[in-house]
């Protein structure tokens, strides 16, 4: 049986997608899933969130993506059993435009994931803050794109631009491509902005948001500089029950 791919894309930074790719892949593996982590995102924070010092990389996606490196070569295991990496370094912050020179250049990612996705049950991308040729190559090789949102006043703006580009990928190159659900992220549940924004993107998206909110808390921004998923640097953390939450909800769907 062939694993899930999931894209976790959006292009405004800053909304929890990288928290969110360390803290669920953590949760699925540590219930005995088999789950691998790519990092496409040029930032290399799920990398580095995930205990690998970014220096010590022999080989990274952009060794694979753009040197020939085979895919399987470039993973390693993270400190979590059943968590494998793909890293990212710096090398990838000028990809996209190296990327545009090569043919099949949307095409790239996918053919690599083609060759391991029997071994895991979930396979994440974290996709970098914008729509270039890395957020492309994850969405053509992806299942499904997972949306994590900030419940916050401009939460919805810009959206559309991501939802064009799905349906685009979609129509082009991935037809089997769906969302496969929006997150709330950093909830501040004392604020009435984040209720009502919340009860916005429940209107907007009907059955696709998921039931597990992610709080705004301070524990989960101190994990990824421990190098350590929230599930072992606090389990029993706000931040970590609501990880634990949606690994349940997307297992259930996986």
């Amino acid at each position: 049986m062939l694993g899930r791919v999931i894209a976790v894309a959006n292009q405004k930074g800053g909304v929890g997608k990288t928290t969110t790719v360390i803290n669920l892949a953590a949760y699925l593996a540590d219930s005995g899933k088999r789950v691998l982590a790519v990092d496409v995102d040029p930032q290399g924070n799920t990398t580095t969130g995930l205990g690998i010092d970014k220096g010590l990389v022999d080989a990274s996606i952009y060794d694979v993506l753009l040197e020939g490196e085979l895919f399987k070569d470039a993973l390693l295991p993270t400190e979590i059993v059943g968590l494998h990496l793909l890293p990212a370094t710096l090398d990838l912050a000028g990809a996209d435009v190296e990327l545009s020179q090569m043919p099949n250049r949307e095409l790239l990612l996918d053919g690599h994931i083609r060759t391991i996705r029997d071994r895991y049950d979930f396979v994440f991308i974290d996709c970098p803050p914008s729509l270039g040729l890395l957020t492309i190559n994850a969405l053509t090789a992806a299942d499904a794109v997972m949306i994590p949102m900030q419940c916050e006043f401009f939460a919805l703006e810009g959206l559309s631009q991501l939802l064009s580009t799905i349906d685009l990928v979609r129509e082009r190159l991935n037809p089997r491509l769906e969302l496969e659900g929006v997150l709330l992220t950093m909830y501040d549940a004392r604020t009435n902005l984040a209720a009502q924004v919340a009860k916005e993107v429940r209107q907007h998206f009907n059955q696709k948001v998921y039931q597990a909110v992610i709080p705004r808390t301070v524990r989960l921004s101190e994990a990824p500089s421990h190098g350590q998923p929230i599930l072992r640097y606090d389990p029993k953390s706000r931040g970590a029950r609501g990880y634990q939450e949606l690994a349940e909800e997307v297992s259930q769907h996986g």
